[in-house]
């Protein structure tokens, strides 16, 4: 590899940023590609593909055979309220390799009996975010029904363009929390993104069923980055 193609990749990977390692097999050159790069041609759809997928292989585009080394960070899911859904999720996204960390100030349920085994934060978002910020490949998912709780870690998402956002609630509910994410300077497209009601629609009724829909659509959300996938209906 490249010198400097290696100390570009170190610098992405500290940053939590995606790249592939472009390396023409013909000739031994290569070359990073940052997520979001402009690549053009059949090169390019191979590229996006694997950033979606997350996939290393080799590729062949007008006769050249190229080997794309991709490297992903691992997407992480937040999720703000320690509440039942909550507690069936965090199992369900540690088995399905989302690690999960939940930020609640009250401090009643956010305990270690309910949460064995789980990154637990009993503070308010704004403290435990300006320490662990969110970003591109982190999931947030708003649960509280709060807003005094919830309001901030959502303006957070849209301002660090978090892959997936999602927030519980019912269509009155989520009418109300758009006039609030409004007045605090978030844009319509931002607060589009939402995911609410929260969930794939699955005919959910239990926590235990809320947080399957919910993790699916997570993992929907993350495969289908910068792809023209329809979002599932929430549940």
């Amino acid at each position: 590899m490249n010198p400097v193609s290696l100390k570009k990749l170190n610098e992405e990977r500290r940053a939590r940023r995606a790249a592939i390692l472009v390396t023409d097999l013909g000739d031994g050159s290569d070359r990073l590609v940052r997520e979001g790069e402009a690549v053009q041609g059949g090169l390019g759809d191979a590229i996006a593909k694997a950033f979606r997928s997350g996939s290393s292989g080799s590729v062949e585009v007008d006769g050249r055979a190229f080997f794309l080394n991709v490297h992903l960070p691992q997407p992480r899911l937040v999720v703000i309220g320690a509440v039942h859904i909550s507690q069936a999720l965090a199992p369900m996204a540690r088995v399905a390799g989302y690690p999960l960390e939940i930020i609640d100030p009250r401090t009643a349920f956010a305990t270690e009996d309910r949460f064995p085994d789980v990154t637990l934060h009993a503070e308010w978002p704004e403290n435990v975010l300006a320490g662990r910020p969110l970003d591109g490949y982190t999931a947030l998912a708003a649960l509280t029904h709060d807003p005094k709780i919830d309001d901030f870690a959502l303006k957070a998402a849209f301002d660090a363009g978090c892959f997936y956002v999602g927030a519980l609630g019912s269509r009155k509910t989520h009418a109300k929390r758009v006039e609030r994410l409004l007045a605090m300077g978030a844009t319509a497209d931002e607060i589009a993104r939402i995911h609410a009601p929260i969930g794939i629609d699955i005919g959910a009724a239990s926590p235990s069923e809320i947080a399957v829909a919910v993790l699916a659509q997570v993992i929907q959300a993350f495969r289908s980055r910068g792809a023209a996938a329809g979002r599932g209906e929430a549940a």
